[in-house]
């Protein structure tokens, strides 16, 4: 028993030592035949990881920030005029004169994007509503605007403007 003490006692104290404290022989041998530098790779990873992490940042994290933050702009207009295609369902704008009239309070901005072009279609030749054009209203077409802000994709997303005209359509039933 008082043998078994001393040797959970022994091992107790080498795992607390530093691993490069409890070097066998058989071990530095190996290291000097294979180099100093291959054996003690302590350090290596940490040197490589100040060079590696800012050419991560410049080269993939912000253009992907950049792409990313469009996405969400884009996503977010198209959701806006598909909201408002789905307002307008409910608010027949065709006069009983064939003008286009809204209602008094017609939304015009949805969820911080300003809806406009406004234009109804009548009948099967496409043409605008108008008072010699009265036939039944078809459909709806209108436009909202997006401005990018890219930092590094600038020449890639806005090779001319970064303001974008998303136009939509919607099919009265």
């Amino acid at each position: 028993m008082r043998g078994r003490i001393v040797m959970d006692k022994v091992q107790v104290a080498t795992a607390r030592t530093r691993r490069s404290a409890v070097v066998s022989v058989d071990r530095v041998r190996r290291a000097r035949a294979k180099g100093a530098f291959v054996a003690d790779q302590r350090g290596a990873v940490a040197f490589e990881a100040m060079i590696v992490y800012p050419v991560l940042v410049a080269f993939l994290l912000m253009p992907l920030a950049d792409l990313a933050a469009a996405s969400f702009q884009f996503i977010s207009a198209k959701t806006a005029l598909r909201s408002f295609g789905q307002y307008v369902q409910y608010y027949n704008p065709l006069g009983p004169d064939g003008t286009v009239t809204w209602r008094s309070g017609l939304q015009t901005t949805v969820a911080g994007h300003t809806i406009g072009n406004l234009q109804v279609i009548c009948g099967d030749a496409g043409a605008t509503c108008s008072p010699g054009n009265i036939a039944f209203p078809k459909y709806i077409t209108f436009s909202t605007t997006v401005t990018l802000h890219p930092i590094v994709l600038r020449s890639v997303l806005c090779p001319s403007s970064c303001t974008y005209t998303l136009a939509y359509s919607e099919r009265f039933q």
